[in-house]
């Protein structure tokens, strides 16, 4: 950076200066016109977007889906003490009743395959098999206390169903809890729409909470209201513009996007606070216009450099095959840089507004502030292997967490414990064989024979060994087309599928299809349990499989929601090291000195290991909202270390300060506004822990400690890089 600002920066500060009501107007009038479009932004709600367009396991289920119709079902089920008549297989009449009443009930909801229901009402109608029947069904229709009873509704494809999934599930909770006794609701797609529906819902309300919080911490620091709503008003003019621009080019949120709101809010009022702290130090000698003036040509190249940093990092997840990560980064990307264009025209105006401004007065706690920082220097400076031993130790400690690392995929665990998903899951994992549906499928002859049956049968036997009902890691119901067909082995093979079929629609067309040549066998598992657990049963499964079938595959929601956050964390090594090299080579480009941004990068570096390292020790496992704190730490901390550099060389250079002396006043000028931003977002953050969603409570978590963590890197580990390397690199010291 030049020593002194160039002629472009000092007329484009006095355009924007002099027409400062203009650019103001126009702002307010772009954001009214944007609110529109803007509060018509999508969210996506799908699984299946989570994972690259290629992906072999997305690739099954899909072709699952096609085939037999998929096994997206919303299960009913509650509790009857009168179930089965005493000593029979048979259900009591009044117990029939219920339960064909319940069924005819959930028939009258849209969205579903209205004949492909299954209830026990209709399985054991007939007088003849009861035993072997019920046998059959139990894990399923029936649990094995013989008091749980499910009905099984299949949905309905997305794209023919009459009303939004939403809403099918809405009425059908409404329906569960106004059954005598009220029935609880699980599978696969209601976990799904839940986990989208808190995200979205919460991230509204939360947002608002946070921001408000936000204002009050502000208001609190600086007693002031302007300074309280202006840095409010660049993040929300910036949201806005951001959401018209997704919404003109048919972008929409996604789950790993929905962090959108958090991030700019970060990088809007980290960037206003160094304006307003400027400001406010030039304001004791100098009136209002110049003040902010002078703020302007100090600022404006560090903010632009920190904003196309920033906008770097986030544009290498741009590099990812999953669509909404690369999304994700675009839309950083666009609102990184968007924030540099709201700060352009609205705080001009926004700060001038008015005939005069009185000169503020100090912010509670900066004296204080400021004498914990100039002690922070001292020890910086005259004890610097003390504390950087101290930092590699830190370092050492956090980063051992990395290898205690452990990824989430009890799906149940997204949700707080008294949530209605959880209470109806622990129904199904303690009564009907767990909610975790899914399957094994394989090339099936065009027509079924006695040799191939006897393959089905035999491998169906061999999957049942790894079943029990009551041993975590194994299988709690296995399901081929052979059981259903064996009831009836006295008949001819046309006449035995043509009697299943009546007494049991859907489950030969479920299990097999002719015209493909693919038959599955359905399996139920567990959903609560550790990744490991989870992950070892389908490598169990399918390797029993492929020794008798090598084309078999197994798939399913429940297998999908396993391998989930290993498919979001897929590239994030790759995106991390362009994230890094990018920064590296704007900071050589920007101070022309390669040294300068190595030594920028590594206490960018600190806050991850210090994040990642602190989710190992403490057993915070790596979920749908933690998958990517690498590369969103990189891009909110790398901005602190820019302004930081930016105040020592200014110190240093422009004003020929010692080292001693440049290191000082860093800290406690640039160094102050580093503590208030980052004191004001961790309590605004805070307000993510009253989620109902935990992946967003970890995340509040989790950035609040990165924010941290790279105060600390900017406030001790730069100051230490650059003792290290000041006097022999002549961009830092051109004496």
């Amino acid at each position: 950076m030049p020593d002194s600002p160039p002629p472009w920066l000092a007329r484009l500060t006095d355009v924007l200066l002099k027409r400062r009501g203009w650019w103001l107007a126009l702002a307010v009038l772009l954001t009214v016109v944007s609110s529109f479009p803007a509060s018509h932004l999508q969210f996506e709600q799908s699984i299946e977007s989570l994972y690259a367009k290629d992906n072999t396991r997305l690739t099954a289920w899909r072709e699952s889906k096609r085939t037999f119709g998929g096994d997206e079902f919303v299960v009913v089920a509650y509790t009857d003490n009168d179930l089965f008549v005493p000593g029979e297989d048979g259900l009591n009449d009044a117990a029939r009743a219920r339960i064909e009443s319940l069924a005819d009930k959930l028939k009258l909801v849209k969205g579903f395959q209205t004949d492909s229901f299954q209830h026990l009402g209709f399985a054991l109608q007939a007088p003849i098999g009861r035993s072997i029947i019920r046998k059959l069904m139990e894990g399923v229709l029936v649990g094995t206390d013989g008091k749980t009873t499910a009905i099984f509704c299949r949905l309905a494809p997305e794209s023919t169903s009459e009303i939004p999934r939403s809403e099918t599930y809405r009425l059908v909770r409404q329906i569960a809890d106004a059954h005598d006794p009220p029935a609880a609701v699980v599978g696969e797609p209601v976990q799904v729409h839940d986990m989208f529906r808190y995200v979205e819902e919460d991230g509204a309300t939360l947002g608002w909470a946070s921001a408000l919080l936000l204002m009050a911490v502000i208001f609190v620091l600086f007693r002031s209201v302007r300074w309280m709503l202006l840095p409010l008003l660049v993040v929300q003019v910036t949201l806005v513009w951001t959401k018209a621009l997704l919404v003109v080019t048919g972008m929409q949120l996604s789950m790993v996007s929905s962090m959108l709101n958090s991030l700019v809010t970060i990088i809007g009022i980290a960037t206003v606070m160094h304006i307003t702290l400027r400001f406010r130090e030039h304001r004791f000698h100098l009136e209002p216009v110049e003040a902010l003036r002078q703020t302007m040509l100090e600022l404006t190249v560090p903010i632009f450099w920190t904003i196309a940093t920033t906008a770097a990092g986030f544009a290498a997840v741009m590099t990812s095959r999953i669509a909404p990560v690369s999304s994700f980064g675009i839309m950083m990307t666009l609102a990184t840089l968007l924030v540099l264009v709201t700060c352009a025209v609205v705080l001009p105006g926004g700060i001038l507004i008015g005939s005069s401004q009185s000169v503020p007065g100090k912010a509670p706690a900066e004296a204080g502030v400021t004498k914990i920082l100039g002690h922070m220097t001292e020890w910086v400076e005259h004890r610097p292997f003390v504390v950087g031993t101290g930092m590699v130790l830190l370092t050492a400690v956090c980063g051992a967490g990395l290898f205690r690392l452990e990824v989430e995929t009890d799906f149940s665990k997204n949700f707080r414990d008294k949530s209605p998903i959880v209470k109806s899951l622990d129904l199904f994992e303690t009564r009907l064989g767990g909610a975790g549906t899914w399957e094994v499928d394989f090339p099936a002859p065009h027509e079924l024979d006695v040799d191939f049956l006897k393959q089905v049968r035999e491998f169906a036997a061999e999957l049942r060994d790894l079943e029990d009902q009551t041993s975590p890691g194994k299988l709690t119901k296995v399901i081929a087309i052979s059981d259903g067909l064996d009831v009836l082995g006295f008949l001819p093979m046309s006449w035995r599928m043509s009697a299943l079929e009546r007494m049991q629609p859907d489950f030969i067309s479920s299990l097999y299809n002719a015209r493909e040549g693919r038959m599955r066998i359905m399996l139920r598992a567990r959903e609560r349990q550790p990744s490991e657990t989870k992950l070892k049963l389908i490598a169990d499964v399918e390797r029993a499989a492929r020794a008798r079938f090598p084309e078999a595959r197994a798939t399913g929601l429940f297998v999908l929601l396993t391998y989930l956050i290993e498919s979001l964390m897929g590239d994030q090594l790759s995106s991390f090291l362009v994230a890094a090299a990018a920064i590296v080579i704007l900071m050589t480009i920007a101070y022309r000195s390669w040294t300068i941004g190595l030594i920028l990068l590594i206490p960018n570096l600190f806050p991850i290991v210090l994040v990642i390292g602190t989710m190992g020790w403490i057993g915070l496992p790596v979920n749908i909202a933690t998958a990517m704190i690498a590369s969103v730490s990189m891009g909110l901390t790398v901005d602190s270390s820019i302004h930081y550099l930016a105040g020592y060389m200014d110190a240093r250079r422009r004003r020929g300060l010692s080292f001693s002396a440049a290191l000082k006043e860093t800290h406690q000028g640039v160094g102050l506004a580093l503590v208030f931003a980052n004191f004001a977002l961790v309590a605004g953050f805070s307000v993510l822990s009253l989620s109902h969603f935990i992946p967003l409570v970890y995340f509040g978590i989790l950035v609040s400690v990165a924010m941290l963590g790279g105060l600390l890197g900017n406030l001790v580990l730069l100051p230490l890089l650059l003792g290290l390397v000041d006097r022999h690199d002549r961009v830092l010291n051109p004496e």
